[in-house]
């Protein structure tokens, strides 16, 4: 019998493969497996989101995110969880947004939630055991080793990437750092050390209307946006594995401690080796002077860019076969889902037997 899952991502981006957060690639990956083993997937994300199931859209948010916006996007997403409940006969709730104690229903559903960010991130509140519909999940060892110490972890699984979609090519004289344009991932110093290195930098990912990351951009990226380097904006599937493949090598100088890479993980699906600072998850991801170099601080990144030429791309590709298939991440969530619905269901029957025993 199929399941009824109802993923619901981050109010305040959409939901795709080529979106440049993370989590909201995750869920896109997990609703195209539920479709293709022949699940329902629900999704609630806003307008523009690409899914293969049945997508609940809410309105996009206009910049800035002011703290009003912010609080109607949050209602927005109530209205349509409740509207999902009464609809559809939802088996597993899964939710991926760092705001999802804003809009967690309260129903006798299981909810599962996977933590995308540093788990102190998240509010205290996220952690109390006393909440047994909460079901939480890590995507590193790294992320669970850094959360309180009275959580209760109900898996870690790591995140994967589609490895048929990446492929290596010859390698150009560039370097390539891409994500979300904010100053916890400090790509200024990504521009600082291609620089040294003596090579051109192309950045690629999406400025988001929050006050911080817009003064960020202003004062720290666009000023060094000068030749070689380039800014590219958002990227679409296709360019960012061409942006991949041809790269010298891609530059990661998150300053937090990474709970996961997808960018490193597809880098090394494309043959590509990796450099970034020693942070978090980065370390079960690049095996250091193999399939990049992970260092201690920035000074040391224009070095490590110039010694990725001595790297092997297939050990990269590997290393990416072995460790970071999407379909093994999609398999275990899928098992997970299973579980969670399997164990209402027979809570369901326990209950529904004592309510007769006791008329």
């Amino acid at each position: 019998m199929p399941l009824t899952v109802l993923n619901i991502g981050y109010p305040l981006a959409p939901v795709s493969r080529g979106t440049a957060g993370g989590a909201e690639q995750i869920l896109a990956l997990l609703d195209e497996a539920l479709v293709k083993a022949g699940h329902h997937s629900i999704v609630i994300a806003p307008s523009g989101s690409k899914v293969l199931g049945t997508l609940l859209a809410t309105a996009t948010a206009e910049p800035p995110l002011t703290t009003q916006r912010v609080a109607v996007a949050w209602e927005q997403q109530r209205r349509m969880i409740r509207k999902a409940l009464s609809e559809f006969p939802v088996d597993v709730i899964h939710m991926h947004g760092i705001d999802f104690h804003r809009y967690l229903p309260q129903c006798a559903v299981p909810v599962l939630v996977t933590l995308h960010l540093p788990p102190s991130w998240y509010p205290a509140e996220v952690y109390d055991r006393s909440n047994s519909n909460l079901h939480l999940v890590c995507v590193s060892r790294s992320q669970a080793r850094r959360c309180p110490r009275q959580t209760e972890i109900y898996a870690t699984i790591e995140n994967g990437v589609r490895l048929a979609d990446f492929r290596s090519a010859p390698k150009k004289d560039y370097v390539v750092a891409l994500g979300r344009i904010c100053p916890e991932k400090a790509f200024h110093l990504a521009i600082d050390a291609a620089t040294q290195a003596g090579l051109g930098l192309i950045l690629a990912g999406e400025v988001f209307g929050y006050s911080a990351h817009q003064q960020y951009w202003e004062r720290e990226i666009k000023p060094r946006l000068r030749a070689p380097h380039r800014f590219i904006g958002v990227v679409g599937p296709q360019q960012k594995r061409e942006l991949l493949a041809a790269a010298r090598c891609l530059v990661v100088p998150s300053l937090v401690e990474e709970t996961s890479s997808l960018v490193a993980m597809e880098a090394m699906a494309s043959g590509t080796p990796v450099v970034a600072l020693r942070r978090g998850a980065l370390v079960e991801v690049v095996e250091h002077g193999r399939t990049g170099f992970l260092v201690e601080k920035p000074e040391e990144l224009p070095a490590a860019i110039s010694a990725t030429e001595q790297l092997s791309s297939e050990a990269c590709r590997e290393r990416a076969e072995k460790l970071f298939s999407s379909e093994r991440m999609t398999d275990r969530y899928l098992s997970l889902y299973w579980q969670l619905a399997s164990q209402q269901s027979l809570h369901r029957i326990v209950e529904s037997s004592s309510m007769e025993r006791a008329a």
